[in-house]
């Protein structure tokens, strides 16, 4: 509504002032806080409420330094989480959500001035139920450094559209996204039964509603990713593992995409077993996927330096059999679960 003698470009502005709140789940952040914070205070779109929402198993000084920036910046808001979890402390910041626009930042990440704006941009385009950018992996390490290139390779991470996406495009997920907050409550927030993959489960929810993902790569998510080749396996075993505590509730969310890792390490298990009494034929067995490792290996490495470029192989390696071990290490803990009521019935 135009108000008397307002004019109607003022009236355009009026609605880019709409509060947006920021919410930023975080745990033993120390090193990455003040970071991730300094970007988000310092957006262009000011009207904001920034909501940290420290896990109470934190050991760290993690919500010192984000009290620190409270008392200088009354946008800044501390909440606890003594329950523990991503989707808790999700749950936790939605609940004391004041703006019309919701938008999730890593604690792990940093934004450049223009993001929230750009956002809510998109948001008020209308159409859209959600929108999000490219995740920019970055690394500190001569091995981060090759994991975050890596993680930019379709190779690496298959068709996880928002780690290479070059063109704008609708998505069935967007990383850290941005929502409208009233439908963020309408579909129950997140899902409290999942320790990984709450925002993808969330997302499907959002698509069976019948709203729509927007990916936009001109947005940019600038993520502190894994610095070693050990954490960088652990982190997708447990992607992989809870890729299927999300199958389990949404079996219609799977896609033939989700499915080709974990069949080719079963793939590579029996390799293995072929290995002990035939060792060549196992060799011509895993042959293909070698060449494929080696070919993109060198595209990957192209622009690192040559002590970065050792890392890229063990990285791709890291993220195919992490997921994939991952992921039946999940399918025998669903198959577990779905045994024991029926063991205590005897």
């Amino acid at each position: 509504m135009t108000h008397a003698g307002e004019s109607p470009s003022r009236t355009a502005d009026r609605a880019l002032d709409d509060l947006v709140t920021v919410i930023i789940p975080a745990r033993d952040e120390s090193a990455f806080i003040d970071a991730c914070l300094a970007s988000v205070q310092a957006q262009e779109y000011g009207n904001l409420q920034v909501v940290v929402v420290v896990d109470d198993a934190t050991v760290d000084d993690t919500a010192d330094r984000v009290v620190a920036r409270a008392k200088l910046d009354p946008r800044v808001e501390l909440l606890g989480n003594p329950v523990g979890g991503i989707p808790h402390s999700l749950n936790i910041a939605l609940a004391e959500a004041r703006g019309r626009w919701l938008v999730r930042v890593d604690s792990h990440s940093t934004v450049d001035p223009g993001y929230v704006g750009a956002v809510v941009g998109l948001l008020r385009e209308g159409g859209w139920g959600g929108v999000g950018g490219r995740k920019d992996g970055h690394g500190v390490t001569p091995a981060g450094r090759a994991i975050a290139a890596a993680l930019g390779s379709p190779f690496g991470v298959g068709g996880s559209v928002y780690h290479h996406g070059e063109e704008r495009q609708e998505v069935d997920h967007i990383p850290f996204g941005a929502y409208p907050t009233a439908l963020i409550r309408e579909l129950g927030g997140w899902d409290e039964g999942l320790v990984a993959n709450e925002d993808f489960e969330f997302d499907h929810r959002l698509r069976l509603a019948g709203h729509r993902l927007l990916f936009d790569p001109a947005v940019a998510i600038r993520w502190h990713s894994r610095q070693t080749v050990p954490d960088l396996f652990r982190q997708y075993r447990r992607y992989g593992r809870g890729k299927v505590a999300v199958a389990v509730k949404h079996p219609r969310s799977m896609r033939p995409r989700h499915v080709l890792v974990p069949a080719f390490v079963a793939y590579l298990a029996g390799a293995a077993t072929v290995a002990v009494r035939r060792p060549g034929v196992a060799a011509a067995m895993v042959a293909p996927y070698a060449a494929a490792v080696a070919a993109a290996t060198v595209r990957t490495a192209r622009p690192l330096a040559p002590g970065e470029r050792s890392y890229v192989a063990p990285a791709f390696l890291a993220m195919h059999l992490g997921w994939g071990i991952g992921f039946w290490a999940g399918v025998g803990a669903a198959v577990a679960d779905r045994l024991r009521p029926a063991r205590k019935r005897r």
